[in-house]
């Protein structure tokens, strides 16, 4: 089309849905191929072919994988589940403890997106005293990004032996992670400018010549729902007020998608609550392994794996509790 490509950020934009919508159709396409193609091994095997009889099995375990996967998608149904994540991590009380839970918490989210081959963006990082991470903000950008890493807002428990305790005893530490889905600008957003307190300040650092000596970082505070972001990632306070209007606008949206939520559904509302102190899932390395989430009742006694960022098990159990596919009291172990 002449000029598609003359607007950028539409053009862009039409590309990503076309990527999206071509991946629903191969999707499609690789399952009636690989049904029929079991079909015909079936029909072989029926007259006595061996080879074809374990072929076909073989056919049929990956048209189970790639239907599960495809189911996935399925469960991607929300407008902003093929979007971007911009995810907020932040220790609990227990000072150097849950920093260093924070930074585990922050390197399995990492992970996970390094094994998807998305881009990782910091965007504010608080280092704690001694050890670990105060808070992090940061964006990664990928296909369906925000719709598989919802699973993981709320509360995260660790139970373990700490490795800063001298008497070597056992320690549980908090953190909590927060998902929101990065806003296109075709989403109206209205925020006024009477709503916002904007503070600058200097970037802090890891010391030496890592530290910023202008007063570029950033730190909105929207009054009327009382919520701050930061950013000081940039070397530009502009770029630094940017991003964080970036972030802003989908804690925002976020905001008002549950409480369009809540008059929907009220009970929905209540089973997807996250507050403070009410853990989604606990990470117990000690005197035994084991991961739970206590929403899905989903369990994993590889708790190293899914520490390494090994946690699309629980991304699908998440999903299919969502939308009420998998009752309360179902238990999956590995």
């Amino acid at each position: 089309m002449p000029g598609f490509w003359d607007d950028n950020k539409n053009a862009t934009k039409v590309q990503k849905e076309k990527n999206i919508l071509l991946e629903v159709v191969n999707t499609y396409d690789k399952l009636e191929e690989s049904f029929d193609e079991f079909e015909i091994l079936v029909e072989y095997a029926s007259e006595g072919d061996e080879e074809s009889a374990e072929e076909a099995i073989r056919v049929c375990d990956e048209f189970i994988k790639s239907f599960n996967k495809a189911e996935l998608k399925v469960l991607l149904s929300e407008e902003v589940d093929p979007n971007n994540a911009i995810i907020n991590i932040n220790a609990g009380a227990g000072g150097t403890e849950s920093c260093d839970w924070a930074s585990m918490l922050y390197r399995m989210i990492t992970r996970w997106a390094e094994s998807k081959g998305f881009k990782i963006q910091i965007l504010d990082m608080q280092d704690g005293d001694t050890a670990g991470i105060k808070s992090a903000t940061f964006q990664i950008d990928g296909s369906y990004a925000y719709g598989n890493l919802k699973s993981e807002t709320g509360v995260h428990r660790l139970v373990r032996i700490s490795p800063f305790d001298s008497a070597s005893r056992r320690h549980t530490s908090f953190a909590s992670i927060y998902v929101s889905a990065e806003i296109d600008d075709d989403i109206e957003i209205d925020i006024q400018d009477k709503d916002l307190k904007i503070d600058v300040y200097r970037a802090g650092g890891a010391g030496g010549q890592s530290v910023n000596t202008t007063d570029s970082a950033v730190r909105i505070t929207h009054l009327p729902t009382n919520i701050v972001v930061t950013c000081q990632n940039e070397r530009s306070q502009l770029q630094n007020k940017a991003q964080a209007m970036k972030v802003l606008r989908s804690r925002i949206y976020d905001l008002e998608m549950e409480k369009r939520r809540e008059i929907e559904n009220e009970a929905e509302s209540q089973k997807k609550e996250i507050g403070w102190g009410a853990q989604i899932r606990s990470y117990v390395l000690h005197p035994y392994k084991m991961v739970k989430d206590h929403r899905t009742n989903f369990e994993s006694s590889q708790a190293d794996k899914v520490l390494d960022g090994t946690i699309d098990d629980f991304m699908d159990a998440y999903l299919r509790w969502s939308v009420g596919a998998v009752s309360e009291d179902q238990s999956e172990k590995q």
